[in-house]
């Protein structure tokens, strides 16, 4: 069998400013959540779908992200489970989020002295990836390879 793969890529608008706190390691998590749109039986639907990013990117996006403001996001579903204070069992399905790209122009969404949105990820992991190569990270970032 070969390996699994988990990547999503979302471009959406902000729902609300985002949100950062410390853990207890002292690392920054930042959550916002993405509205993004779909086409279903000839009308469009939204999802809002739940984002983190951690570390540094976690404190860039809280610095220039805003609500309104539409971005992409890049980066791996993740889903977890957790037992409330009551004891009932849940699950939290969000993106965690590797790079994220301001798609908004000066003025619109976030300020800014540029008349173009910023690209900004989290530092790369020193591992080597999985499968030797061959994979999405070939391609230049500024072409989507399909």
């Amino acid at each position: 069998m070969a390996g699994s793969f988990n990547r999503i890529t979302l471009v959406g608008n902000l729902t609300r400013d985002p949100e950062i706190r410390y853990v207890g390691s002292g690392a920054a998590v930042t959550k916002f959540t993405l509205a993004v749109n779909r086409r279903a039986k000839q009308q469009e639907e939204t999802d809002y779908i739940d984002c983190v990013a951690w570390d540094k990117l976690a404190e860039t996006c809280n610095t220039y992200l805003k609500k309104g403001m539409s971005c992409l996001v890049d980066g791996r579903l993740s889903i977890r489970s957790y037992e409330t204070k009551e004891g009932e069992k849940r699950k939290a399905t969000e993106v965690v989020v590797n790079t994220m790209q301001m798609l908004d122009r000066a003025g619109r969404g976030g300020g800014g002295d540029d008349d173009g949105g910023g690209s900004y990820s989290r530092p790369r992991e020193k591992a080597a990836p999985v499968g030797g190569g061959g994979g999405m990270d070939e391609f230049p970032e500024d072409e989507i390879p399909f």
